[in-house]
């Protein structure tokens, strides 16, 4: 019925805090060095990218939910906009955005939160070949 509001409403408050982030970060850039002598700088992800991911995660979710909703006819052109609240099945559409959005909306942040592990592994790991090359080159 409303299911995608929950998960539209996160995408909201991540899009917000994305910007806030982003205008208070610098740059952090980190010289590599390659065991066949090239030097390169890497630029470690911003954390407002990372969140920037999750923004798209969920308005992709969400636009895409809106539109099946639309499908069905669950979701109307004309107020009050969503058939529920029309047909007096308030309590049963806030029961579904409270049971299934919530848990789309966590769900999409727990793949989120596997990204963002992933992405550090992968970091970590250019770091430390960064560090052994240069030690093997000073040897």
């Amino acid at each position: 019925m409303a299911c995608f509001l929950v998960p539209a409403a996160e995408a909201v408050i991540t899009t917000v805090a994305a910007k806030v982030i982003k205008s208070r970060e610098k740059d952090e850039a980190v010289e590599i060095s390659f065991a066949d002598g090239i030097v390169q700088d890497a630029v470690k992800i911003k954390f407002s990218s990372k969140l920037g991911w999750l923004n798209k995660l969920l308005w992709g979710g969400s636009a895409l939910l809106a539109f099946e909703h639309v499908w069905h006819g669950e979701v109307v052109p004309f107020f009050p906009f969503l058939t529920a609240v029309e047909n007096g099945e308030t309590a049963e559409m806030l029961a579904e955005m409270g049971s299934t959005g919530l848990m789309m909306a966590v769900l999409v942040t727990a793949v989120w939160v596997g990204m963002l592990a992933v992405s550090s592994v992968v970091e970590k790991r250019v770091l430390r070949a960064s560090k052994s090359a240069q030690e093997g080159a000073q040897a």
